[in-house]
Formats: C-alpha cells, sequence, structure tokens
C-alpha cells in the first residue's frame, strides 16, 4: 500500500454536468457547481479495495437552502458502504475483495431537503459551487479480481480488515448506527 496525492486530473473524471466541473491551478482544485438547468458530479479513475481517504471540501456558502453536496464510496454492485466489524471467523461474509469508487455531486433537492420542499433555492444566488483540494488516500487500489497495490488479497493485509476506529473517534447514534466525530 503505497500513500497517494494526486492532482484531479490524474486522480478524477468529471462524470455529468455539461461544464459545470472544472480543475484550476494546475489540476490541484477541482470545483463543481449547480444551477437552475444542472448540477454537476465526478468520480474517482481508481477504484478502492480498503484504507483511509483524505479530501478537504469548501461547502457551498451563503443562503444554499435546498442545495444537497454529496461525498459518498459506492461498491461495484450499487450497495452504499456501511461499516460493520470483519467477523468471517464465524463464517459471515466480508466484502474484502469488493473495489468501490469515490464519487461527489452537487444536485437540487428543493422539493424534498427544505422542510419538505416548503423552502426552495433561491436561484438568484446560482450557481452554487462546492470546491475540493488537497486529495490523498492511502489505500488499496484495485486493479482487477485477485490484484491490487497491497499485493495478494490472501495475504498481507489482514492488519487493514480488522481496524476500527478508535473510542474518541467514534459514538454510537440513537438510532444504534456509528458515527465518527
Amino acid at each position: 500500500m503505497v500513500p497517494c496525492a494526486a492532482n484531479f486530473n490524474q486522480g478524477f473524471d468529471i462524470t455529468w454536468g455539461d461544464g459545470r466541473g472544472k480543475m484550476f491551478n494546475g489540476d490541484e482544485l477541482l470545483t463543481i457547481s449547480l444551477d437552475k438547468t444542472s448540477g454537476s458530479g465526478f468520480q474517482s479513475k481508481n477504484q478502492y479495495l480498503f484504507g483511509k481517504i483524505d479530501m478537504q471540501l469548501m461547502l457551498v456558502h451563503g443562503n444554499s437552502a435546498g442545495t444537497v453536496t454529496a461525498y459518498y464510496l459506492l461498491s461495484v454492485d450499487g450497495i452504499p458502504v456501511r461499516e460493520f466489524r470483519n467477523m468471517e471467523s464465524i463464517g459471515i461474509p466480508y466484502p474484502k475483495n469488493q473495489p468501490m469508487r469515490l464519487y461527489s455531486s452537487i444536485w437540487n433537492a428543493d422539493d424534498w431537503a427544505t422542510r419538505g420542499g416548503l423552502v426552495k433555492t433561491d436561484w438568484t444566488q446560482a450557481p452554487f459551487t462546492t470546491s475540493y483540494r488537497n486529495f490523498r488516500a492511502e489505500a488499496c487500489v484495485w486493479s482487477s479480481p485477485g490484484s491490487s497495490s497491497c499485493g495478494s488479497l490472501e495475504s498481507g493485509y489482514n492488519t487493514w480488515l480488522s481496524l476500527e476506529l478508535g473510542a474518541v473517534g467514534q459514538k454510537k447514534g440513537s438510532d444504534g448506527c456509528r458515527t465518527t466525530t
């Protein structure tokens, strides 16, 4: 596993938005925007098996009611990532060989996100822009079934599979789900 800090052109593709996603400063800064016509989004070129991913985000400032900026990992089968303990030792399958891409997007959700759609987006404030910089991944990059930047999928990374957030870094939400602080 090798730490990776890529510029956005090397590490990401702007996947939708018809020119609303842009790269600046030698591809060190990426922005995605939302206007009344469309939002925009991007995805990582690499797929990751596990690891630590850092990126700085600057969310939309000012009156941005109705806008949603999402930043997430998604596995190839379309099931969002959830944190759960590795219990393969007692026969519970663990998705250790299922790669995930990083995605981010900005879009209009004023039909439900603002008091059930009662508050509408103020389009005179558009375009709404989210900025990203300083991407860094210390992660296993998946290249093909059974192959990754970490070598054999059957040996050498059991430590990563057993890691959990420390007691200071996690708390249990009222719904029983883990959240980070």
